[in-house]
């Protein structure tokens, strides 16, 4: 027994030690303590922020321009895997600059057989992190029926908002099957 609360009281010794030593670190850094923690009646607070680092790179993009949706099509045709077009639902994004350059594309989401999850928020962030001014979005319908569903024209009206509001424009939304598509601003429907 005396052993155990030997080494109890050598290993709280040690933790408050480590702790008065990251706190001295945050104050220096932060101006504020930062670690604690709780040992017997001793209170200690543990309150770090994780870091985000988030990274974009031009490298590798084509320098590829959109003028039309078959344009758009054809990059997205590369990237969506064919194999899967009749077979399951899937969700790109693909970020232009102001002269309609292609900065990059992005899967959002892959999902069933008959819908995808799209978060807006997801779609929005790789814009940002690339500095978009445009943005085309294109899922593919396994059915065959390029009609859009009333999830399609939500989903496109939920990213048009979220784009105007972060100063960027949703110029298009494709839907694909494996031999055809249907363009939204081709139809009026943007």
């Amino acid at each position: 027994m005396i052993c155990s609360s030997i080494r109890i009281e050598k290993d709280q010794n040690f933790l408050q030690s480590a702790i008065y030593r990251i706190n001295r670190f945050f104050k220096r850094k932060c101006g504020k303590n930062q670690v604690s923690a709780v040992l017997g009646a001793t209170s200690m607070k543990f309150n770090i922020v994780n870091e985000i680092k988030l990274s974009y790179s031009r490298k590798g993009n084509c320098e590829r321009s959109i003028s039309s949706s078959v344009d758009a099509v054809d990059i997205f045709r590369e990237h969506f895997d064919a194999d899967e077009m009749d077979y399951r639902e899937s969700f790109f994004a693909l970020y232009l600059n102001q002269a309609n350059k292609v900065l990059g594309i992005k899967k959002i989401s892959e999902c069933g057989i008959s819908s995808t999850l799209v978060d807006v928020r997801i779609v929005m962030q790789a814009a940002l992190l690339c500095n978009a001014s445009g943005i085309i979005v294109a899922h593919n319908h396994p059915s065959g029926n390029l009609k859009p569903s009333t999830c399609d024209i939500k989903m496109t009206e939920q990213i048009n908002d979220a784009a105007k509001i972060m100063g960027m424009s949703l110029l298009d939304h494709i839907i694909l099957t494996s031999d055809s598509h249907m363009s939204f601003a081709d139809e009026g429907l943007i």
